[in-house]
C-alpha cells in the first residue's frame, strides 16, 4: 500500500511556520519555542513579513520564498490572511496546513471567512487541520507542534478532541500519574476539512498507538466516521466521550422519532463500532488509566473479596444498582474455599475472609475467584485491621495481576496508613480505586466494552428463508408509483402490503370509501371488526379518536363509519380522508404488545427501536436501538436491552413467545431498510408477539420527499451491508458449474481448508509467510469484511453430500483516499488452467467500479506467462521488477474501462 495521504502531516520532515514571533508571550513565540525545545529532528523555517530572523533562524516573508520542500505550514496570522496564505502554500508545494486559532469570541464575518478559506483550500488541493487553539503534538518523533506549556511524558496513547481545553487538562493530569501520549491533536471545535476518519485510518497503523482516546461534539461524515471507527476498534482500544448531548435532535412523524435523540443514536453507532463510550471527563481520566494498564474483561460477573462483610455488602449493593451481576462461584471453587477459609468465612460471593485475613489467605481467595469459569473479573477490597499487612498483600496482588488476563480491581481503604501500597500500584501500572463504587463502575464500563466488541464482529448476511424472499422489484416499483402521488404518508393497507413483500405477517386490512363497501367486507370478514380512519394529514389515527374496536354488527359498521367521518371534520377541518380501513378484531391468548420503528438519523441514517406497544410504549421509555443491517445476535441483543425483554419469555402464566418469529421479523425490517431507501419512517404499533407467532395490526410508512432520495445503493446506510447483488453463478471451461458471492463469516473454515490445501509456494506468494494455516486472528480479519472498505470474493463449488469447496479468492482493499484500492488473487492449485483467475478479476472489478473506484493496483508473485497475458488482456500496464525480473506492479484505470465481460460465459 502507498503511505497514508496524512503522512507528511503526521511524520514531517520541514514544517514552516507562519506568523512565528519573537514577541514576548504570543502565540507565535510560544510554538516556536516549543518546537525548537522538542527533539524534533526534521527541519523548521519561521514565516516572518517584518523579520529576518526569529528565534535564531533565518525568516521569510513568505513561504514561496522558502528554497527547501516543505511538509507541513503551522499558520498563526489573522483569519482574513488565509486565503492568501493556502493560495502561496499551494504555490509552493505544501499539502497541510496546521491552523492554530480559536474561533471563540469571533463575529460570525470571521467564520464565513474561514469557511470561504477551506473551500479554496480544498479546490488547490491544500488540506487544512484545525482551527485549533492547541496544534499537533507527535511524542514518538520529539514534535511538540503546540503551544502547549506543560511537560508530557512520551507514549502509546493518542487523543484527538475537538476540545483544546480538554487535551490540556488531560495532558496535565497525566503527566503527574506517569501516562504518555503518542499522539495530541485538537482539532477544534468544528472539523472543517480534516475529519475524524481520516485520523482514525492513521492512527489504526501508527505503531506508536496502542489505544485511542476521541473526544466528539460532531460527526459530519457517519459512513466514513464508521467505517475508520470500526477499523480502528477492530485492531486496537477506542474510547470516545461525547459532548452536545442536545444537539441534533431527531425529528418526524413517528413517537419514536419524537423520543429519540441524536445522543440514542449516537451510543447506538458506537457499541456497533465496538469502542467504550464514556460519559463524563471523570470517568474519561479513569478509562486512560484502565487502558494503560491493559485491563480487559470477557464479561460481566464480578467476584468480591473482602476481609469485612460490610465492606463486601456495601459493594454487592452498588453492583445491584449499577446493574453488575455478581458471579455464582462454581462447586470446585466453593470446595476449596471451604478447605482454605476460617470456618466462619462467608460461605458466598461476596467472599468475607475475616478481618485479621494476612496477605497468604488474601492470595489464595482471590486466585480461586480469578481460576473459576464463572467469573470475569475479582474486586479486593482491603481494611486494615489487627493482623492484616497491606504491602505485603498489595504485593501479592500485584504478583497475581501479572498471572491472569482477568480484571483485578484493587482497593485499599483508608488514608495514611495504605499510602505506600498505593505507590506501590502506581510504580507497577496497576488501577488502584479510592472507593468500590469507582471500581465497580469500571468494570461495568469494560464489559460493555466486550459486549460492543462481540458486536463489532458481527457482519449480517443474506436471510437463507427462500420460500420468502423479499420482493424487492415488487416493492420499489410501489413506492415509485406511491412517490409520484406527492404523498408521504403512505396509508396503512398499502403500508402493510409493503411489509407483507418482506415475509412480514399482517392482518387483513381493506380500505372502504362507502358504508356500504364498509359493511361488504366486515360481512366477509365475520365480526367483530376494527374501523379506521385513513388520511394522508394524520399520522395517529388516535389523535382525532379515529379508532374504534369490537364492532359487532352490520348496524354498528354503518353508525361507526358516520361517526369517524363526521368527528373528524369537526376536530380537524378541512381533512382529507382516503376513508375506513376494516379490518378483523384480533383476539389472541398470552399475546404482548411490541412497538417497532425506523426513523432516519441526518448522520447515520436508518435507526431501528424496538420497544412496548400501545399506552405502555407510551409510559415506557426505555427503547433499545440499533443501527441496521442486523443479523440474529444484534437481534437478541437488541431483545435483550429493551425494559420489557423480562415479559416476553415465560412470564407470569404466559408462554415464552415465538422467538424464532420474532427475531425474523426484525431481521426483514432490517433488511427492507437496507434495500429501500425510499423509507424515511416506519412504525408498527402494536406488534404482536405471542406463542403461536407474531404480526403487524398497525402500521405506516414515510417517504422521502423527492429532493431527500438517494441515488447510490447503500448510500443512505452508516454500515455498508451484505452486497448480495453481487453474486451470480459461473461456468468454467470443463463446464463445472461454480457460484460466486461476497465473502460471509460462516466461510472461516472453507478458507481455513482451502489455504491448508495451497502449496508451499502459493502460500508465500499469498502471504509472504511459510504459514501452512491461517491464525484465528487472521480468519477473523479475512472473513469479518467492512464492504465499505474492502471486498472479498469467493468461487465456490457445491459437492453434493459434502461440504461446499472454495476454488477462487479475490479481494481488494481501497486507499483512505477511496478512489484507489489494491488487489490480490489466489486460485486453487488444483483448478489452475480453468478460466477462474479472468471470472475472478472482472467480478472483483465490477464490484470496484460499483463503489466508484477508480484505480485498481496488485502485484503478480509469478513470471507465468500465462498470468502476464491475461493482466495485459485487462487492460492492465504490466512491468518487470528491475532487480529479480519478476512482475511486480499492475494498474488498471476502472473508470476509463467500463466494459465487462460476462462472468457467466464459458472462458
Amino acid at each position: 500500500m502507498r503511505p497514508h495521504p496524512l503522512h507528511n502531516l503526521f511524520a514531517p520532515k520541514h514544517i514552516a511556520v507562519i506568523g512565528a514571533s519573537d514577541r514576548s508571550n504570543s502565540i507565535g513565540q510560544r510554538l516556536l519555542t516549543n518546537l525548537l525545545a522538542s527533539s524534533f529532528n526534521g527541519k523548521i523555517t519561521p514565516v516572518n513579513i517584518r523579520h529576518k530572523i526569529v528565534g535564531g533562524l533565518t525568516a521569510y516573508a513568505s513561504v514561496t520564498q522558502i528554497p527547501d520542500p516543505v511538509d507541513v505550514a503551522i499558520v498563526l496570522t489573522r483569519i482574513d490572511s488565509l486565503e492568501t496564505i493556502f493560495k502561496e502554500c499551494h504555490k509552493r508545494g505544501i499539502r497541510f496546513v496546521i491552523l492554530v486559532k480559536t474561533l471563540e469570541n469571533v463575529h460570525t464575518q470571521d467564520r464565513a471567512i474561514l469557511k470561504k478559506a477551506v473551500a479554496k483550500a480544498k479546490k488547490l488541493g491544500v488540506r487544512v487541520l484545525g482551527p485549533s487553539l492547541l496544534g499537533l503534538i507527535r511524542s514518538n518523533i520529539g514534535l511538540n507542534a503546540s503551544i502547549y506549556t506543560g511537560k508530557i511524558h512520551p507514549g502509546n496513547l493518542a487523543v484527538v478532541s475537538q476540545s483544546s481545553a480538554l487535551c490540556t487538562a488531560m495532558l496535565d493530569w497525566a503527566y503527574s500519574r506517569d501516562i504518555g501520549f503518542s499522539t495530541v491533536l485538537s482539532l477544534g471545535e468544528k472539523t472543517w476539512d480534516v475529519d475524524f476518519g481520516e485520523i482514525l485510518d492513521y492512527l489504526v497503523n501508527d505503531r506508536a498507538t496502542h489505544a485511542i482516546l476521541l473526544h466528539i461534539n460532531q460527526v459530519s461524515h457517519g459512513r466514513q466516521f464508521m467505517s475508520a471507527l470500526r477499523a480502528a476498534a477492530r485492531a486496537k482500544p477506542v474510547l470516545v466521550i461525547k459532548s452536545g448531548h442536545d444537539e441534533d435532535r431527531v425529528t418526524g412523524f413517528t413517537q419514536a422519532s419524537r423520543a429519540l435523540n441524536s445522543d440514542d443514536v449516537f451510543s447506538s453507532a458506537l457499541a456497533r463500532a465496538g469502542v467504550l463510550q464514556v460519559k463524563s471527563i471523570s470517568q474519561m481520566f479513569v478509562a486512560v488509566k484502565i487502558l494503560a494498564a491493559n485491563y480487559r474483561s470477557a464479561g460481566e460477573r464480578l467476584a468480591i473479596v473482602c476481609n469485612g462483610i460490610g465492606l463486601g455488602i456495601l459493594a454487592a449493593d452498588t453492583a445491584h444498582d449499577e446493574d453488575v451481576p455478581l458471579a455464582k462461584l462454581s462447586k470446585t471453587t466453593m470446595e476449596a474455599l471451604n478447605a482454605a477459609l476460617p470456618e466462619n468465612w462467608s460461605h458466598a460471593n461476596p467472599v468475607d475472609i475475616i478481618g485479621d485475613a494476612g496477605p497468604l489467605r488474601f492470595r489464595t481467595a482471590v486466585k480461586l475467584c480469578l481460576d473459576d469459569e464463572n467469573v470475569d473479573g475479582v474486586l479486593v477490597l482491603f481494611s486494615p485491621q489487627i493482623g492484616t499487612d497491606h504491602l505485603a498483600t498489595a504485593q501479592m496482588m500485584v504478583q497475581l495481576q501479572s498471572e491472569t488476563n482477568k480484571p483485578l480491581l484493587l482497593s485499599w481503604l483508608g488514608d495514611s496508613k495504605v499510602q505506600e501500597s498505593r505507590a506501590l500500584f502506581a510504580r507497577s501500572r496497576r488501577v488502584h480505586f479510592n472507593a468500590p463504587d469507582q471500581a465497580i463502575e469500571v468494570f461495568k464500563k469494560l464489559g460493555a466494552y466486550h459486549r460492543n466488541q462481540k458486536l463489532l464482529l458481527q457482519t449480517p448476511g443474506p436471510l437463507t428463508d427462500n420460500n420468502l424472499e423479499p420482493d424487492f422489484d415488487t416493492a420499489h416499483k410501489l413506492l415509485s408509483i406511491l412517490k409520484l402521488s406527492g404523498e408521504r404518508i403512505i396509508p396503512e393497507n398499502v403500508s402493510k402490503q409493503v411489509l407483507g413483500l418482506f415475509g412480514i405477517h399482517t392482518n387483513r386490512t381493506q380500505l372502504a370509501q362507502s358504508e356500504e363497501a364498509a359493511c361488504e367486507m366486515a360481512n366477509r370478514m365475520g365480526y367483530p371488526v376494527v374501523l379506521k380512519i385513513d388520511s394522508p394529514d394524520l399520522f395517529y389515527k388516535s389523535d382525532i379518536d379515529g379508532v374504534r374496536l369490537n364492532i359487532g354488527s352490520e348496524a354498528q359498521v354503518r353508525e361507526t363509519y358516520r361517526q369517524i367521518i363526521d368527528t373528524a371534520g369537526q376536530i380537524r377541518p378541512p381533512i382529507r380522508i382516503n376513508g375506513i380501513t376494516v379490518q378483523p378484531m384480533f383476539k389472541q391468548k398470552h399475546a404482548r404488545e411490541l412497538s417497532i420503528s425506523v426513523t432516519r438519523d441526518p448522520i447515520f441514517g436508518p435507526v431501528i427501536t424496538l420497544g412496548a406497544g400501545g399506552w405502555a410504549g407510551n409510559l415506557q421509555q426505555q427503547r433499545a436501538v440499533a443501527l441496521p443491517p442486523l443479523n440474529e445476535m444484534l437481534v437478541n441483543d437488541m431483545i435483550e436491552r429493551t425494559a420489557i425483554s423480562h415479559t416476553l419469555g415465560q412470564f407470569k402464566n404466559m408462554p415464552p413467545v415465538d422467538f424464532i418469529a420474532l427475531r425474523h421479523a426484525l431481521l426483514r425490517i432490517s433488511e427492507m431498510v437496507c434495500e429501500l431507501p425510499e423509507i424515511k419512517e416506519l412504525e408498527i404499533d402494536p406488534f404482536i408477539a405471542s406463542p403461536d407467532g407474531v404480526m403487524a395490526l398497525d402500521a405506516r410508512i414515510v417517504l422521502h420527499e423527492g429532493k431527500d432520495t438517494v441515488p447510490q445503493r447503500y448510500g443512505h446506510m452508516a454500515i455498508m451491508p451484505y452486497p448480495h447483488f453481487l453474486e451470480t453463478e459461473a461456468t468454467l471451461k470443463d463446464g463445472s458449474q461454480v457460484f460466486v458471492r461476497p465473502m460471509r463469516p460462516e466461510d472461516a473454515d472453507m478458507l481455513q481448508t482451502f489455504v491448508t490445501n495451497m502449496s508451499d509456494e502459493s502460500r508465500y506468494n499469498r502471504f509472504m509467510s511459510s504459514i501452512k494455516q491461517l491464525s484465528q486472528t487472521m480468519l477473523v480479519r479475512f472473513t469479518q469484511l467492512d464492504y465499505d472498505r474492502e471486498m472479498a470474493l469467493v468461487m465456490i463449488k457445491p459437492h453434493l453430500g459434502q461440504e461446499d469447496e472454495i476454488l477462487a479468492v479475490s479481494r481488494y482493499t481501497t486507499d483512505p483516499d477511496m478512489e484507489v484500492c489494491e488487489f490480490a488473487i489466489s486460485v486453487s492449485d488444483q483448478w489452475q488452467g480453468h478460466g477462474i483467475g479472468y471470472i475472478m478479476m472482472n467480478l472483483l472489478f465490477d464490484a470496484a467500479r460499483h463503489q466508484g473506484l477508480k484505480i485498481m493496483r496488485g502485484e503478480i508473485l509469478t513470471a507465468n506467462t500465462g498470468m502476464q497475458k491475461l493482466t495485459r488482456k485487462l487492460g492492465f500496464s504490466v512491468r518487470k521488477d528491475p532487480e529479480d525480473g519478476s512482475i511486480c506492479l499492475v494498474e488498471k484505470p476502472l473508470l476509463e474501462s467500463a466494459e465487462t465481460t460476462n462472468p457467466t460465459k464459458t472462458q
